[in-house]
Order: C-alpha cells, then sequence, then structure tokens
C-alpha cells in the first residue's frame, strides 16, 4: 500500500481531451502536506505513515496533540491521517510531500469523506422505497409499510431500513481515475464525483482495488483518454 494526501474539495468541471472529448472531473484542492510520524514494525507493531496538512492555531488544538507536534520539530496542523505503507524506511518526520511524487495522471485512487448531511428523511427517499400506488382508494402513498411480522419474531429485525437521520456519513468512491496533476497550483482533476460538499475535507490514497483485473483493464482502457487530455492541456 501506498502513501495518500489531505485535500479538500474544490467543485465539479469539464475538461476536454485532443478530439474534443468532455471528461467530467472533481477538482481537488491538495494543501502542502507533511510527514508527522513514521511507525515501524519495530517499535510500533506495523509500518505506517502520518500525514498531516493545513495549518492550525494552538487554541484549537488539545495539549496531547500540542506535544505531539513539538516533540517531532513538526508545525502546527489541523487534520492527521495515518496511512499504511510497505516502505516507511523512505519517509522522515517534518518531510513536505511533493504532490507530482505521490500520484501521477493514469493513477487510481479512493477517495474518503463525510457526505453532505440531508437531515430527517422518509423511507422512499432514503432508501429508494417504491412506495404504495398513488391511485384512489390508496390511503398510504410513501408510507413505510409493515416493518414486521406477528408474534414470531414480535420484535422488529435489527438494521430495518427505516426512516432516519440520512447522510453526514463516511463515504469511500474506490477506483476514481486521476485526470490530470497539476503540481504547480496543487491541484488533482479525477474523473467523477466524490463524496461531500464544496471544501469539504477529502482523504486521497491509493486504491484498495486497484490491482483487480477489472480495474486493471479499466485503466488500460482510459490511458488513451488520459493522454488526450494531457495533449490538449499542453497546447491550451
Amino acid at each position: 500500500m501506498g502513501i495518500g494526501v489531505i485535500g479538500r474539495k474544490v467543485g465539479m468541471t469539464r475538461v476536454l481531451a485532443k478530439d474534443g472529448t468532455a471528461v467530467p472531473v472533481t477538482v481537488i484542492q491538495v494543501p502542502t502536506n507533511y510527514v508527522v510520524q513514521v511507525k515501524t514494525p519495530e517499535k510500533d507493531g506495523y509500518s505506517a505513515v502520518q500525514v498531516g496538512a493545513v495549518d492550525a492555531k494552538e487554541k484549537h488544538l488539545t495539549k496531547p496533540l500540542i506535544g505531539h507536534f513539538n516533540k517531532r520539530n513538526v508545525k502546527l496542523l489541523r487534520y492527521l491521517k495515518e496511512y499504511r505503507v510497505d516502505n516507511p524506511q523512505e519517509y522522515q518526520e517534518g518531510q513536505e510531500l511533493k504532490l507530482e511524487e505521490v500520484f501521477k495522471p493514469g493513477d487510481l485512487v479512493d477517495v474518503v469523506g463525510i457526505s453532505k448531511g440531508r437531515g430527517f428523511a422518509g423511507t422512499m427517499k432514503r432508501w429508494d422505497f417504491g412506495g404504495f400506488p398513488k391511485s384512489h382508494g390508496h390511503r398510504y402513498h410513501r408510507a413505510v409499510g409493515s416493518i414486521g411480522n406477528r408474534t414470531d419474531p414480535g420484535r422488529v429485525w435489527k438494521g430495518k431500513k427505516m426512516a432516519g437521520h440520512w447522510g453526514a456519513e463516511k463515504i469511500r468512491v474506490q477506483a476514481l481515475l486521476i485526470v490530470d496533476v497539476i503540481p504547480e497550483e496543487g491541484l488533482i482533476l479525477v474523473k467523477g464525483s466524490v463524496p461531500g460538499p464544496n471544501k469539504g475535507v477529502l482523504f486521497i490514497e491509493e486504491s484498495r482495488i486497484a490491482s483487480r483485473k477489472k480495474q486493471q483493464l479499466k485503466q488500460q482502457r482510459m490511458k488513451s483518454l488520459v493522454e488526450a487530455v494531457q495533449q490538449a492541456g499542453a497546447q491550451s
């Protein structure tokens, strides 16, 4: 597994390939990321790198967290994320991660974020239930319907899909294609949508399913598209 970075969602747009094909992309702003801590099997029992980003004020952090940064001579950072890596010896505490060295166009990444909170929602909106007939003579249209059986089991099963709070939960979108990387502006363009609102915090990492045959074929199929976008960008 490889290291990842912390970024913010800017919004969606499209980029044009050399042949005029429009590719829908999400723009992710990646501020300067730093290596805060390196964990090794000898000391910690596993290999990982803790990454931090976005400058923070001392009043916004707890004393243990401030001590964590001071111990490693790293400036105060607002967001931390730990990534499992196979080669922790290649990183140094306080090291600045260069975006172009972490990701390149054509890579497949997983993007993790908190989805938009949509408040209390009924079953049809939350779980896409079909609802009851909408013709005359029916008293219910968007109700949940029966939620259990008779005396047996005599209760509602755990996990039953019912009305409730929708959204504001961690979502992982897997195997998104990186269409372009603009290191001088700290931007990553990924094909498709990612969770959360604009300005929401995102964690971008190497895709967990990138080694699957289906994703390898997808990567090969999209290679020409990425190259066409690169060529169009170079000419503009």
